[in-house]
């Protein structure tokens, strides 16, 4: 009689512990996972990263703006390709804003969400005694707490590469606005001295600009060279690796929630069509 009252109350106490976590979970845990505040330290990596990116794009548009004053064609393939970074610096700054979306959007769908869901489901399997719904339940729930951690992740491994490229990154703006201004200034100067002399100065005129050309083209062919290599660090901090991370928990969960349903054999099978 004890072991039947035991075998009656035991799925009792179960479910009643499942409710408590569903409650706790999709009043609790959801507006703390959900919560700006709980991922101050991300979300704050993430501005500083778009502040940089914003710095990057504005930048090379002004240094691509600045080589059209100087005469010539020579160094106009240079502005085109700066011109066409904007693009791709557009691009990190979708995959940042997502990043910055998403770290908030996943605590919320896995507590408020999946893991309640998790728990009627392991509910309903402890009724039934179906160890099928208990393994889907149990891993429903793995998987929602594997999702919250994609974000927070990748930007901490994200930190770690920019920690090395940061001063790198800042360089690269520094230089950048620096060739701006001296670009300005020789355009500003060759004007001036074009205003200035006329006639016989004229060829004397153009071999000065010609040197001056000269040299800021190899100028801006190093600013460049920097800019390459900071869309490199900021594509692989902000697209690649988040990217990676995400294929890595999805093959973690793939692992911890494979499932294997339970289908009859061909023997029993063939005994259905032929009773």
């Amino acid at each position: 009689m004890n072991y039947k009252m035991e075998g009656y109350w035991r799925p009792l106490v179960l479910i009643a512990v499942l409710g408590v976590i569903a409650w706790f979970s999709f009043f609790v845990v959801a507006d703390y996972a959900s919560s700006p505040e709980t991922h101050r330290e991300t979300i704050e990596h993430l501005e500083e990263t778009r502040e940089t990116v914003m710095k990057l794009s504005l930048s090379s548009i002004g240094v691509s703006s600045a080589i059209t004053m100087i005469p010539g064609d020579v160094a106009t393939p240079i502005a085109e390709k700066l011109a066409d970074l904007s693009t791709y610096f557009l691009l990190v700054l979708s995959a940042i804003y997502l990043e910055k979306y998403l770290v908030t959007i996943t605590g919320y769908a896995a507590f408020k969400v999946l893991v309640p869901l998790a728990c009627a489901i392991c509910a309903v399997g402890i009724l039934s005694r179906s160890n099928f719904m208990k393994q889907i339940a149990t891993k429903l729930a793995v998987f929602g707490c594997a999702i919250v951690l994609v974000i927070p992740a990748s930007v901490g491994v994200s930190n770690l590469i920019e920690k090395t490229y940061n001063s790198s990154i800042q360089s690269t703006i520094d230089l950048a606005l620096e060739t701006t201004e001296e670009i300005e200034e020789d355009a500003e100067l060759s004007a001036a001295k074009e205003e200035e002399k006329k006639g016989n100065l004229f060829s004397e005129l153009l071999s000065k600009v010609s040197d001056t050309v000269t040299v800021a083209t190899d100028k801006i062919e190093n600013v460049l060279n920097h800019y390459l290599e900071a869309l490199a660090v900021l594509l692989v901090t902000s697209c690649v690796i988040p990217v990676l991370v995400l294929f890595f928990f999805v093959w973690l969960v793939k692992i911890i929630l494979g499932v294997d349903i339970p289908t009859p054999k061909r023997d029993q099978w063939e005994g259905l069509r032929h009773p």
